[in-house]
């Protein structure tokens, strides 16, 4: 039979257990794209899925960077080309290129084009930088043992972004 605990007891032992996960430290890996020229770092649970590059509907009187709509399974995603959307040159399509899907908590089903994954980073193992770009939906930003910058994408405030929602030429 289970041990019986009181009320109190149990609601102490949760307290405890919600400051113990307040302090642990935040995740340090973070998954490495290419987009553009660019290296990107997202947060594990801010991307959804990566898949090849579906076919997909362009859609009229739309700005360049938004490709248009995609059946993913069943279900239409829209389709940004993340080099264009941040000013570059349109995203070369080759088979390496992936459409990252962005996390369901953001409510916003859609995927940024990217140019290819570079998997997992540890920022640990990063020096940081100086941000290269003040838009609101970039963030930290560190140099690898290489040299190479890499800037953090802040999901949340880029679904958020007037930029990101108004598609419309």
């Amino acid at each position: 039979m289970a041990k019986q605990i009181s009320l109190r007891e149990f609601q102490q032992g949760l307290a405890q257990r919600l400051r113990e996960a307040q302090t642990e430290a935040e995740p340090t890996s973070r998954l490495g794209v290419l987009a553009g020229g660019g290296n990107w770092l997202l947060k594990l649970d801010d991307a959804g899925e990566m898949l090849p590059l579906p076919e997909f509907s362009s859609v009229p009187l739309t700005k360049d960077w938004y490709l248009g709509l995609a059946n993913i399974r069943g279900v239409l995603a829209s389709i940004v080309d993340f080099a264009a959307f941040m000013g570059g040159e349109h995203t070369v399509r080759t088979p390496d290129c992936r459409l990252l899907l962005i996390a369901e908590r953001f409510h916003s089903f859609s995927g940024l084009l990217i140019t290819r994954m570079l998997g997992l980073k540890n920022v640990q193992a990063m020096q940081p930088a100086e941000k290269a770009t003040e838009k609101s939906w970039v963030g930290a930003a560190y140099r690898d043992e290489d040299g190479r910058l890499w800037q953090e994408l802040d999901m949340g405030a880029l679904v958020a972004h007037d930029d990101f929602l108004q598609v419309g030429a």
